[in-house]
């Protein structure tokens, strides 16, 4: 697995609460949109189920990883299931060997600079800046700026009316949450198709930033 597949995925979905049933046509909506990296987080209990649904319906054409990774162990059932990234709110460098023993990407998630450091040199290939909304855009720029060869990855609270300041300020990627999906949502067809088009516009930001 590449280690820079996140950040040429540039918007990474966090869908909390997915259902195996319904999980296929919203992952074909958002990846219709083009949002293509998937993160399933590991509270739900049908979580393994869902990343293996996805792996069986889509193979390599979506980016599929686990998401509130809380030990190693988690991150081992996890990649065993298909995984191909964790995410983690913290920082557990038990994970991130965990996760760079079996060559899947690492993304931790940081709050001050020292933290953002230390998980990098523990193997992180991106690191979660998180909550993003509470710490904002100018902390991520003020951190990016002794830290450039560190690619930071913003996630909590990032919407449209938010993400483009957090780009200009020098994130590599960005997660995006309920704004953007809820594992939840209902599959028919007029969500589906808001779906895509929200997905569409989160994708487009991104892919504005990385053509300049």
């Amino acid at each position: 697995m590449r280690a820079n597949a996140i950040q040429e995925s540039g918007v990474v979905a966090v869908i909390r609460g997915a259902n195996p049933n319904t999980i296929v046509p919203i992952a074909q909506a958002l990846k219709d949109g083009g949002v293509t990296a998937l993160e399933i987080t590991m509270e739900n209990p049908k979580a393994i189920q869902v990343i293996e649904r996805l792996n069986e319906e889509f193979n390599e054409e979506v980016l599929v990883g686990a998401g509130t990774v809380l030990d190693p162990e988690t991150a081992r059932t996890a990649i065993s299931a298909g995984a191909k990234f964790i995410f983690s709110p913290t920082v557990s460098l038990g994970t991130i060997r965990m996760a760079k023993r079996y060559g899947v990407i690492s993304v931790p998630g940081a709050m001050t600079p020292t933290e953002i450091l230390t998980a990098y040199e523990a193997g992180a290939d991106l690191v979660k800046v998180f909550p993003a909304n509470v710490l904002g855009p100018e902390f991520l720029k003020a951190v990016a700026g002794p830290l450039p060869h560190i690619p930071l990855m913003p996630t909590g609270g990032i919407g449209l009316d938010n993400m483009e300041a957090f780009l200009k300020a020098g994130a590599a990627a960005i997660g995006v949450g309920s704004t953007l999906v809820s594992g939840g949502m209902a599959a028919d067809g007029d969500s589906l198709i808001k779906l895509t088009e929200r997905a569409r516009q989160f994708s487009e930001c991104v892919r504005g930033f990385q053509v300049k």
